[in-house]
This record gives structure tokens, sequence and C-alpha cells, in this order.
């Protein structure tokens, strides 16, 4: 295997979160910092953020729109940051929230931190939450926590949570 930086090696998303912990002001701070730099087509960051921290109300609505499935292990997740596009050209703008996110993951992920990144919900129960101006579009919802015990899950996600990683080989990802 290629040399890889072990921000990129040490980045996993994992389902079971510590429900005790919390982030700090200035750790969530440093994430959308994080996000905030991340390029974008002509520099026009076509992305904003929700941030809601465990229990409070914007963290309360971003859950309820999650699926039953993934509320069950979200829950636990000292935030839940909702990435959505300005519009515009919905293909760039989407491309451009996506490096924000990565940005964000990786900026956690230096800071001892996990994200789970969820891209099924209900978008418009969330915009409608939210209350999210006409043209803003929820795409992504990031669970942010500190890892947590892998068997207060149920047993499907459990085995899923502690089984080996897996990724296609490089010659499996190039077109020609």
């Amino acid at each position: 295997m290629a040399d890889l930086t072990p921000l990129l090696a040490y980045r996993w998303s994992p389902r079971a979160f510590d429900p005790s912990a919390e982030l700090t002001p200035d750790e969530a701070a440093s994430l959308l910092e994080a996000a905030r730099w991340a390029p974008s087509t002509e520099n026009r960051q076509p992305w904003r953020f929700a941030i809601g921290h465990r229990h409070d109300e914007t963290w309360k609505r971003i859950l309820i729109n999650l699926p039953g499935s993934d509320q069950g292990w979200a829950r636990h997740a000292a935030t839940l940051v909702v990435g959505a596009h300005t519009g515009g050209d919905a293909e760039r703008a989407a491309y451009d929230l996506g490096q924000a996110i990565a940005h964000l993951t990786l900026q956690a992920t230096a800071l001892g931190l996990h994200v789970r990144q969820l891209t099924h919900f209900d978008q418009t129960g969330l915009a409608t939450e939210l209350d999210l101006p006409g043209g803003i579009r929820p795409l992504v919802v990031a669970a942010v926590g500190r890892l947590g015990d892998p068997f207060t899950l149920p047993a499907d996600l459990r085995a899923r949570e502690t089984g080996l990683r897996h990724r296609r080989p490089v010659a499996d990802l190039l077109l020609a």
C-alpha cells in the first residue's frame, strides 16, 4: 500500500459514539473553520451549516428527520451538523459542499473526533424544521463525537462496526 497520511488512514466513520462526550466550543469552531477553508468553484463557498449540540433544539430537529434506523445510534453523537448548499449550479455546489464536509471530517480526525456522514434523511422535513430560506438545500448530516462502545449497538451494526475495513484496490478505481 502506498504511504498515506495518518489523518486519512485513521479516519473512520463509526456508529458507536460516546453518549456522555461533548464537543467544546473551540472544537466546534475548528470544524467549521476547516470547512470554511475548503476549495470551491470560483471561491463561491456555496455551503451553509446548521449545528446542533446534543439535546439542544437544533440537534433535536435534525435527529427527528433521520431514518429511525439511524436515530438509534446518531442520538449518541455529541453534535449533528447539517451541510446545505445554496443552489446555483447544483452539481458544482454539491461537489463543493462535499469538499467542505471532507475538510470538516479531516479536522475532526486531527482533533481525535469521528464523523459519520448521512445522506438519506427527510430533506424537505429538515429544511422545514430548520426554517431554511428558499434555495438552501440540505444534502448531508454529519454526526460528530468521540468513539463509544460498539457493544452497545444492535448485533447487525455491531458486526459492521467491529469488522475489518475494506476498500477496493486502486486498480479497480482506474477508468483506463
